[in-house]
């Protein structure tokens, strides 16, 4: 286990490298000038050309993209992923800072489509073809084919416009005190629902499928014919080998649940990564949108990571 873990930790290097050069190009090679984008719209005729191109000198934009890009690795690879051209701080520490907010609601999304996903699939593989079973497969397909900030905005309208049971935005009330409390869960509630629908019809579509496969499976035909509980038999035998493949479904999700936070963050003004990373697109600013990038890519890549390690612990006949 420890040669395969070193191992792909090894492999997370060349993909880091080129995760990162074709961040780079496109980054910069996006429509709009970092230099115009500092300057409020109602000065920047007051600023001449060679102005303009004395700040693009400044920040270092008039050099070839290779050149700019190998500078910005040499850098990264001492830890330092640049200033922010808006805000004139470490980029690495604005990212971090705002990596818990993330990782946060991403966590409480997650385990929230684990719960309640793969508790409706199994409730759907012991019920199938009921008419709770249809119930759930049609929620399941509304769940997927409609997008995060669908469910962001008409959970806002309703539940925060009409019914005032909920905040529009931000983590914690304006003037109360900050950290884990009640506060926060109750801010918490709308981001995590709309982030955490399509993780729940994902899951329970899983779970419902690798269910009915152990549910037919000899061991545990094998089971009910020692006169087992059948509530022992669904857990502790059919269950079990039910989570290998939603153990998949996890890893493979996380790269969606990231795209999902940046627009749930946006609508809801979520301080976190997603946020600070489409304020910085909008603003053009190359350092911060990179830093987001590699952040989020390294948290992808250690999730993964964890994914696959996970296989030994669900099921102790898979050796890496």
């Amino acid at each position: 286990m420890t040669q395969y873990i070193v191992r792909r930790l090894l492999i997370s290097i060349p993909l880091l490298i080129g995760i990162s050069i074709i961040g780079f190009t496109l980054i910069n090679l996006a429509p709009g000038d970092p230099v115009r984008a500092m300057l409020p719209p109602e000065e920047t005729a007051q600023f001449t050309l060679q102005e303009i191109e004395a700040a693009r000198e400044r920040l270092g934009l008039n050099q070839p993209l290779p050149i700019r890009y190998v500078r910005w690795l040499g850098e990264a690879l001492t830890g330092n992923l640049g200033y922010s051209y808006h805000f004139k701080r470490p980029v690495l520490e604005m990212v971090l800072r705002r990596l818990p907010a993330t990782l946060g609601l991403m966590g409480a999304a997650l385990s929230l489509g684990l719960a309640a996903g793969i508790g409706f699939g199994v409730i759907s593989a012991v019920r199938r073809y009921s008419k709770l079973d249809y119930g759930l497969t049609a929620s399941a397909f509304l769940m997927v084919s409609v997008p995060e900030f669908f469910f962001a905005l008409l959970g806002m309208f309703v539940f925060a416009v009409i019914l005032s049971w909920f905040p529009t935005f931000g983590m914690w009330t304006p003037g109360e005190p900050t950290g884990f409390n009640l506060d926060l869960l109750h801010h918490l509630v709308l981001p995590v629902m709309a982030l955490s629908l399509r993780d729940i019809a994902g899951f329970m579509r899983y779970a419902r499928s690798s269910t009915l496969d152990a549910l037919s499976a000899d061991f545990v035909t094998t089971a009910r014919a020692k006169g087992l509980e059948e509530w022992v038999v669904l857990w502790k035998h059919a269950f079990r080998n039910a989570l290998i493949p939603i153990v998949t479904i996890v890893g493979l999700s996380l790269p969606s649940l990231i795209g999902g936070s940046v627009v749930v963050e946006s609508i809801f003004s979520w301080p976190g990564v997603g946020l600070l990373g489409y304020d910085a697109i909008l603003g053009r600013d190359y350092p911060v949108q990179m830093g987001v990038l590699m952040i989020l890519a390294v948290v992808v890549l250690t999730a993964n990571l964890v994914t696959d390690v996970a296989y030994a612990l669900v099921d102790p006949r898979i050796r890496h």
